[in-house]
């Protein structure tokens, strides 16, 4: 018998949305059952629909899984309480049973008012200020002893992404991911959004940018100069990539070759594979990208374009990097930071061509904003909607090919 049960209410767009859908039949595979009751459908798709749904369970920790696996579409429980808090107990330690935020918006209920949490983005927790009257989501790294931290999932509660009016490819919020799916209408989809965001950004409108997170296969596979031509007309605004990528596009400059291989002698070069660190060791005697580009010494690529339009770039390194070059951020901590204080204003993110980059950027991202992953190995998009960028659109194809389609689409002609 299902003895333990628990009222949640849904509002919103939640039909059109498939939300209430989606919370139902999580109720049902999680192992309980539900009635449904005060339910009220907009009658246009402007106005919301609200429900009532009365969740039973056979057993108080079932009940709770299903409370807790619902939350993030929205389902909030009716018996409003205010959130629970706890003090940090040492500096980057939480308290055990610490609220993990998902990257949906997110409210915490305190002495009866609903406040906004700012900063949301997944696996953070949510620290509220002695006044509490601010709640933001921080790191763990970041937490400091004493700090008010909210724990357990009472007085918590996601607001769920409504479908966007407009009919493109990031209306539909599908993380699905085939080799075998036509790229054309995305492509296109993603060029009309980039022409917005370009004349928004222009006109110096707050999340109007666009964040290229990439890899060193965009050099290798021939989409160095439809990325070039990206930034020099002013599409791309924040670059995030590893030291590598920038190597390989100013080695492509200096000797025409990437990773060694001649671009367009399309053969291997003698003494090729020593290229990429003569060309780090050029910039690092220059002491920047920046004196290297404006001396004319990198003449162009990618990294010439950004030092001319001022594209923001955090060069995050690994422990294989050789060099690296001035500028790479070798600590990752510091990389992480330096990267989430580009995502405020950035209204469309496009990863492409590296794991790496692509899942730590996709971690760093709110659900709202749209986001394409372009990878020619499917694991890549379909591991970063397994760790929960569902608003991801997954590409299977390579680099090159993807960015040239993007150019000619926006206007490039060659």
């Amino acid at each position: 018998m299902h003895h333990y049960y628990e009222a949640v209410v849904l509002q919103g767009h939640i039909i059109d949305s498939l939300i209430l859908a989606k919370v139902l039949d999580l109720i049902v595979m999680m192992g309980g059952t539900f009635d449904l009751e005060d339910i009220c459908i907009g009658k246009t798709r402007e106005q919301p629909s609200s429900v009532r749904i009365v969740i039973r369970a056979t057993s108080k920790k079932l009940l709770d899984d299903i409370l807790n696996g619902i939350q993030p579409h929205g389902a909030s429980i009716e018996r409003e309480t205010d959130c629970r808090t706890a003090p940090s107990p040492a500096d980057g330690v939480l308290p055990d049973d610490f609220y993990a935020t998902t990257h949906l918006p997110t409210q915490i209920r305190l002495e009866g008012r609903w406040l906004d949490v700012d900063g949301i983005e997944m696996d953070l927790a949510i620290v509220v200020n002695e006044a509490r009257s601010v709640a933001h989501a921080m790191p763990m790294g970041d937490i400091r002893r004493g700090d008010q931290i909210v724990v357990g999932r009472e007085g918590v509660r996601v607001v769920p992404l409504q479908r966007p009016s407009e009919r493109d490819v990031f209306g539909f919020m599908e993380s699905q991911v085939s080799a075998e799916r036509p790229h054309a209408h995305v492509i296109s989809d993603i060029a009309m959004r980039m022409r917005q965001l370009r004349e928004r950004h222009r006109q110096g409108q707050a999340d109007a940018k666009v964040l290229l997170a990439g890899g060193p296969a965009i050099i290798h596979t021939g989409g160095r100069e439809a990325l070039t031509w990206l930034i020099q007309e002013g599409f791309i605004h924040v670059l995030f990539c590893g030291n590598a990528l920038a190597a390989h596009d100013m080695e492509a400059d200096l000797f025409g070759t990437s990773l060694g291989y001649g671009l367009t002698a399309r053969r291997a070069i003698p003494h090729g594979h020593e290229h990429h660190l003569r060309t780090i060791n050029r910039i690092r005697a220059m002491g920047s990208i920046d004196a290297a580009v404006r001396s004319g010494v990198v003449k162009q690529g990618i990294m010439a374009a950004c030092i001319r339009q001022a594209v923001s770039v955090v060069m995050a390194g690994t422990i294989r990097d050789d060099g690296p070059l001035p500028g790479v951020i070798t600590d990752s901590i510091q990389a992480q930071r330096a990267m989430r204080g580009l995502i405020p204003g950035v209204g469309l993110a496009l990863l492409i061509a590296s794991t790496l980059h692509s899942v730590a950027t996709g971690n760093l991202l709110p659900a709202a904003i749209p986001t394409v992953c372009v990878d020619i190995n499917p694991s890549v998009p379909i591991k970063l909607a397994d760790r929960g960028s569902f608003q991801a659109v997954g590409l299977v194809m390579d680099a090159a090919s993807f960015l040239t389609e993007l150019a000619r689409a926006l206007g490039r002609s060659t």
